[in-house]
């Protein structure tokens, strides 16, 4: 039996898109927090943890959208021509929070205050345009001969702009518990103090889009509800009820590296109950990853770059954090 290079392929880009989701969420949820803290030196303590760090993170969105080119065309060409406008949008944010990352260090106390809110405004405007590329993901894309057929503005929904809602408060609970790990004194009992409602406004973000989307779409609520689905993606459920009580239990207590080992494991479950929803569609409603598929010959070309490219990424990524590994103090920091 050979190997399905359509199934290679889709678990290569599914882990790099986790691996950017978990990377550069927490990075852009420590702008999303900006506007909760005040002080200056807490603003600069909160940059300082992911500055030698943060564009490292988004080498995984340029492999995903890489790997999508390479393996399945059709659903790169689709995805593209329907998303276009949260797509720009979404660099548009990284691009001009990039920019006030750097400048924010460099500017003079007249000019700080405008760097800070850029940078704030760059994550907010790039987390809520991923949400809503997600929302317009999920909901689907008209389809006609192997194209796009739909309008430019077709993603823009109710379901997709509570998605992109949703989005942000999971980026600012990978912040928040972030820097819980990686700070002390006040900065940390604030982040403690600000993760618990946002846990609480994550799940319940989680339950209304798993109840909102089998409720749109027929083929969704078949396979979770129907048997015997049901009993095996009950778990799904249950441990994120496990995960949130274990994650506002360390958040109120002493723990420092628990609660973001737990959002993660929350985040993760709810990118497990999204592929359980769409497998094995590429295109949702009905373009499978057998059907965007390249030619089997130029997949097995770029399987062989991507298996060099991801264990180097891996190592660099793991040791830049071992590097800056440890609590980040006032003063301190890569600037």
């Amino acid at each position: 039996m050979g190997i399905d290079l359509s199934i290679l392929w889709a678990l290569i880009i599914g882990f790099g898109l986790m691996m950017y989701v978990i990377m550069d969420g927490f990075d852009l949820g420590i702008g999303i927090l900006f506007p909760f803290v005040s002080a200056r030196e807490d603003r600069d303590t909160m940059v300082n943890t992911v500055a030698p760090v943060w564009d490292g993170n988004e080498t995984w969105l340029a492999f995903g959208g890489a790997g999508l080119l390479a393996a399945f065309p059709l659903a790169y060409s689709i995805i593209l021509s329907a998303l276009y406008l949260p797509l720009m949008l979404m660099l548009a944010g990284l691009i001009w929070r990039g920019v006030a990352f750097e400048f924010r260090f460099k500017a003079d106390e007249a000019h700080r205050p405008f760097w800070d809110r850029a940078f704030a405004w760059g994550s907010y405007v790039a987390a809520l345009s991923q949400g809503l590329a997600l929302g317009g993901f999920i909901n689907g894309f008209e389809v006609r001969e192997r194209a796009y057929a739909g309008g430019l503005l077709d993603w823009l929904t109710p379901f997709s702009l509570f998605a992109g809602v949703g989005l942000m408060i999971a980026y600012a609970l990978l912040g928040a518990t972030w820097l819980v790990m990686k700070t002390e004194g006040e900065l940390q009992l604030r982040m403690r103090e600000l993760g618990q409602p946002i846990t609480v406004g994550l799940v319940a973000a989680i339950a209304i889009v798993s109840f909102w989307t089998p409720a749109a779409h027929a083929e969704v609520a078949n396979r979770w509800f129907s048997l015997p689905n049901l009993l095996f993606f009950a778990p799904v459920p249950v441990l994120v009820l496990l995960a949130t009580w274990a994650l506002l239990k360390t958040l109120a207590g002493n723990s420092h590296a628990a609660p973001f080992l737990l959002a993660l494991l929350l985040i993760f479950l709810g990118y497990t109950g999204l592929v359980i929803s769409l497998w094995p569609n590429i295109i949702p409603p009905a373009i499978s990853i057998w059907d965007a598929a390249a030619p089997p010959q130029s997949m097995g070309f770029t399987l062989v770059g991507a298996l060099f490219v991801v264990p180097f990424i891996l190592v660099y990524t793991a040791w830049s954090y071992y590097v800056f590994r440890g609590k980040v103090r006032a003063g301190e920091g890569y600037h």
